[in-house]
């Protein structure tokens, strides 16, 4: 009896084999589409990422740039650079090597950074609108209350809300058995592929990742909205100077806020399986708009604009 109890133990470890390697089937099924959209994303980071960081050079170089606002786009800029470095590299060192593999470890490790900078961006959408909120309803008390402390303490609590978004997601799914297959539709490793894999019932996890990601990201979507809309109709019906800029601010504002939640929304707020464009939406959210975000917020930005063009003019960039 104990022998064949000892027998049984072995054959369920057997059928719980670690994985220590997961497939990634890439963007699509053909090798030259994908080498042709690699070389897009390697163009489209030669153009976009330099100037991303001289996004963030030119705020730290010029004191008339110290305001609130332009301390959270360098931070927005910092993050969206880290943020569209974490799936892109083994991407392409993927279709150059002709290899689709990523260790246990390395796509655990790209969930990590990939929920931890997304959510961190996310409380800092949600800094950015309180900075708007002081400035446009009580300008009179805006150097008092967004002050160099609190604007630090607001951008701190970002990343730190991120890793405990992030960190939660990753203790949850680090215990999950996987006995094969080990292949994920799709070109990095997340959530919604990876649950799917497990060799046990995963109902009530996809139901905790359901509220961690979707209705929190949609909660704040939603908030975001209100608050900007409401900011909104207050510049456009109030009066007197800087009404156009304010405007013009939290249109911006807007938009990123449509291109940072609505991927976010499409992919995690519903259920976990494969629609046909999940493979397009996932490539804008994670590769194309982070590098996006500060450069559409600057080329609405006379003041950013005109140092840009001073900073490149000193340096002959």
């Amino acid at each position: 009896m104990e022998q064949w109890n000892h027998t049984v133990v072995e054959m369920e470890q057997l059928n719980y084999t670690v994985v220590a390697e997961f497939v990634l089937q890439g963007l699509s099924q053909i090798w030259e589409l994908q080498l042709f959209l690699c070389c897009l994303l390697l163009l489209f980071y030669v153009i976009i990422l330099p100037g991303n960081i001289l996004i963030i050079v030119t705020i730290l170089k010029y004191s008339h740039l110290g305001s609130p606002m332009f301390f959270f786009l360098a931070n927005l800029a910092l993050m969206d650079i880290c943020y569209s470095c974490v799936t892109p590299p083994k991407m392409i060192a993927n279709v150059l090597a002709g290899c689709r593999t990523i260790s246990y470890r390395g796509c655990i490790a790209q969930l990590f950074f990939i929920h931890f900078l997304g959510g961190a961006e996310i409380n800092l959408l949600i800094a950015m609108a309180v900075d708007r909120y002081v400035a446009i309803c009580h300008p009179l008390h805006y150097a008092t209350v967004m002050t160099r402390v609190v604007c630090w303490m607001l951008v701190v609590g970002s990343w730190a809300g991120g890793f405990i978004h992030s960190i939660i997601q990753v203790i949850l799914i680090i215990p999950l058995p996987f006995c094969g297959p080990n292949e994920l539709d799709n070109f990095f490793c997340d959530i919604t592929q990876i649950i799917k894999l497990a060799c046990t019932n995963t109902y009530a996890l996809e139901f905790v990742m359901f509220v961690n990601s979707g209705l929190v990201t949609t909660g704040c979507f939603i908030l975001l909205l209100i608050s900007y809309g409401a900011l909104l109709v207050k510049v456009r019906t109030g009066s007197g100077q800087g009404k156009s800029k304010a405007s013009s601010t939290c249109i911006t504002h807007i938009i990123i806020v449509f291109i940072m939640f609505g991927p976010a929304i499409y992919i995690y707020c519903r259920p976990f399986q494969d629609f046909p464009f999940d493979k397009i939406v996932a490539f804008f959210h994670t590769v194309v708009f982070p590098l996006m975000n500060p450069t559409i917020y600057t080329l609405r930005n006379k003041e950013i604009k005109v140092a840009m063009w001073r900073l490149m003019m000193k340096y002959k960039i």
